[in-house]
């Protein structure tokens, strides 16, 4: 393949007029970033034009050390030197066996072995097998899902999803689905201080899934995100969960649980459900898992394996070279005890953010857990609500501000309601002084956007 385009001397413009032409208007981060990407090291992103940025985006998290670290790269040249296969199918092989054994230790409690289903190659594909063995396990249709989740794209993945924006237009979706109000920190759906929050929403859920006269059907399995990334990185209270879990065991529910974005020490935690000491039925694991290169899998309590052979299947279930840079990434966040250092470095950065908080109203709330973070942003100037919180209508002060915070070489992305949640994911291994210097670059897009 010819190397010439990275001797080219081009301006971002002109790519972004090309990539225009080329591609569907479905595209997105172009339009909120739009540089075209020549290198990365690390945290670090150069474009065409050699202008220099740090990426607290990761690759939506998928890049959980960063871009081309040696670890990976040098997995990726092992594997083409090795004659392995690129894909496999779901055969085995050595390297899948190796990369299965770490999975399926790190998956077992003393109570609990999950088996492993590779699905294709995303998120959403893993939470589809999730609902399909759902509904064939306990012979039930239903399924309840959280306001402010998201699960990804696909058919049944949208149905669960709750952003309304994508679902605009597109008619019969997977049903019956279910939503009920994910508690938050900061916005109540009941109009609650935080403390009478969590009490509600317990409340709510169980009498919601137990009361004769609800309505609903009793649903084969509930799907949740312990923290919702998309949803503007909302964490579930830990009791809230405990008593999630409690319910649905009593009541032979499913609990799924989407760690597509959370897994793999993102949190502090090797899985963000171990901060409330639950054991799911199924976990749905995506972006990091793969190192940076695309692989989903789904664990699952052996006792739900009612799989028949070929069930769920996917051509690219059996890609080899993303097993090796997972593998090499997950060996490396253990070597290196990772999680001790998220948790360290997440603390220190969200400390420091409720420090800028002070000094600058427009941030409304700082909330997450180890380097998953988000940053409401409200205007002061407003009423408060009963709640607490100010009305979701900053959308276009939290996109100023992401934009200031690109001219000044920082790459972040927005989210929750209205986008009004600036969000940061930088990688697991990321510097204190590399978090010095984003503080610093958002500092100088607050002051830009007071």
């Amino acid at each position: 393949m010819s190397t010439s385009f990275l001797k080219e001397k081009n301006n971002n413009k002109r790519y972004l007029h090309r990539q225009a032409q080329f591609e569907s208007k479905v595209r997105s981060y172009p339009r909120k970033l739009p540089f075209a990407i020549q290198s990365a090291t690390g945290a670090w992103i150069t474009d065409v034009e050699g202008n220099k940025y740090i990426d607290c985006l990761s690759g939506a998290g998928t890049l959980a050390l960063g871009h081309n670290h040696p670890v990976v790269t040098e997995s990726i040249k092992q594997l083409l030197d090795s004659n392995l296969p690129m894909h496999t199918l779901d055969i085995t092989t050595p390297l899948k066996d190796k990369f299965s054994e770490f999975m399926y230790t790190l998956l077992a409690t003393e109570k609990d072995e999950y088996c492993l289903q590779f699905c294709g190659p995303t998120g959403a594909d893993a939470v589809e097998a999730a609902l399909k063995l759902a509904k064939q396990v306990t012979g039930r249709s239903g399924i309840v899902s959280f306001s402010g989740g998201y699960h990804g794209m696909t058919h049944g993945a949208l149905a669960v999803t709750g952003n309304l924006a994508p679902k605009q237009g597109i008619e019969g979706l997977m049903s019956p689905v279910q939503f009920l109000p994910y508690p938050n920190a900061y916005r109540c759906a009941f109009g609650l201080s935080s403390e009478q929050s969590v009490s509600a929403h317990i409340s709510y859920f169980e009498n919601f899934l137990k009361d004769v006269e609800s309505g609903v059907v009793k649903p084969a399995a509930v799907i949740l995100e312990v923290i919702q990334g998309e949803g503007g990185v909302n964490p579930a209270p830990i009791e809230w969960l405990k008593q999630v879990r409690r319910v649905t065991k009593e009541l032979d529910i499913l609990l799924i649980i989407d760690e597509v974005q959370t897994g793999f020490c993102r949190t502090g935690r090797w899985f963000a459900y171990q901060y409330a000491g639950i054991d799911p039925d199924m976990i749905v694991m995506s972006k990091a898992i793969g190192g940076g290169l695309p692989l989903a899998v789904l664990g699952i309590k052996k006792q739900y394996d009612a799989w028949q052979a070929g069930n769920h299947s996917g051509t690219f279930r059996g890609n080899q070279l993303a097993m090796a840079t997972g593998l090499a990434t997950l060996e490396y966040l253990k070597d290196h005890d990772m999680a001790s250092y998220v948790a360290e470095m997440g603390a220190w950065f969200m400390a420091e953010l409720n420090g800028l908080q002070k000094r600058y109203p427009r941030i409304g709330h700082v909330r997450g857990r180890g380097l998953m973070i988000g940053m409401e942003i409200i205007d002061p100037a407003l009423p408060r609500q009963s709640d607490g919180s100010y009305p979701t209508d900053s959308t276009a002060a939290a996109a100023s501000i992401q934009q200031a915070c690109f001219r000044h070489g920082l790459v972040i992305e927005k989210g929750g309601r209205g986008g009004t949640v600036l969000r940061f994911l930088p990688p697991l291994n990321v510097t204190k002084d590399e978090l010095h210097q984003v503080l610093d670059k958002l500092e100088r897009a607050l002051q830009e956007n007071q």
